[in-house]
């Protein structure tokens, strides 16, 4: 089974818990192709009773229809849930107006207190490559926070101060200690949250496939000319895919390790489509 706790990651909980009396709500950041697996178990109770909007980033990388899904799942949770891509900065005005929807009793309040509103200050959180870097530059219309395509690249806390009604405060993004269910590490792994060198790459692509929604497979089998068969044979597939790219070793021999590589990068840059690998439990 795929775990991964760096030492920071347990030091990065400590400073959330430290600063949470320092903001008004959580932004907190999951991958929309993988809203479960991605969703940290801690930062419920980590963030206590401070309010909380979830951001379904990556959102134009995943099934429109099933992130659907996903938002009217957190809404039964009295959560709400803003489908956004952080690159291209897609979602982030209905961000701002549900987090001023958000604040509205908390202004109310310092209305009444007879208090100049301020901005409003807001925590973000997630797991560790799931935009949030991105998503701060995008709101702050500059290169604020530094941007990494390696999980976990932000190792410690910086407010990020700009004109308009949110400031934010970055944290490193957390992992947990122990994934509980097995198919939570592959699918973060598959997504780009643990970083690439920690497992066998045709291992993952074997998992992509069996994780894939079945029309996905079915055109992806029909690339490589691999329709009709019962189950997949990975290694027909990646020598396949490996001989369209020109991944061949000396002698001819399609590099398997390579081309599982530049598989899954496909599937994570959306080559093969808008993916979502889970939906919400019934």
């Amino acid at each position: 089974m795929i775990q991964w706790y760096p030492g920071h990651m347990a030091k990065a909980k400590r400073n959330i818990q430290e600063h949470l009396k320092l903001v008004d709500l959580v932004i907190e950041l999951l991958d929309a192709r993988i809203p479960y697996s991605s969703q940290n178990p801690d930062i419920a109770s980590i963030t206590e009773k401070k309010p909380r909007i979830i951001v379904l980033n990556k959102a134009d990388l995943a099934s429109p229809e099933i992130t659907e899904e996903w938002i009217e799942y957190f809404q039964k949770q009295s959560l709400i849930a803003v489908p956004v891509d952080s690159q291209r900065g897609i979602g982030l005005n209905m961000l701002t107006k549900q987090i001023k929807n958000l604040m509205k009793d908390k202004l109310e309040y310092w209305k009444k207190r007879g208090r100049k509103p301020r901005a409003f200050r807001a925590m973000v959180l997630g797991i560790p490559n799931v935009g949030k870097s991105s998503l701060i530059n995008r709101f702050a219309k500059k290169k604020s926070a530094k941007i990494g395509d390696r999980p976990g690249i932000t190792k410690g806390l910086q407010w990020i101060k700009f004109s308009g009604d949110l400031e934010l405060l970055d944290v490193p993004g957390i992992l947990w200690p122990k994934f509980e269910e097995e198919e939570v590490g592959y699918k973060l792994a598959l997504t780009g949250a643990i970083a690439s060198h920690l497992f066998d790459p045709v291992e993952m692509i074997n998992h992509l496939i069996l994780y894939l929604p079945t029309q996905q497979k079915e055109e992806i089998l029909k690339q490589y000319d691999l329709t009709g068969k019962d189950q997949v044979d990975i290694t027909t597939l990646l020598t396949s895919f490996g001989k369209s790219r020109g991944f061949l070793m000396q002698g001819g021999e399609v590099d398997l390790d390579k081309s599982a590589r530049n598989f899954l990068l496909d599937f994570q840059k959306g080559k093969l489509g808008r993916i979502t690998l889970e939906q919400p439990k019934k």
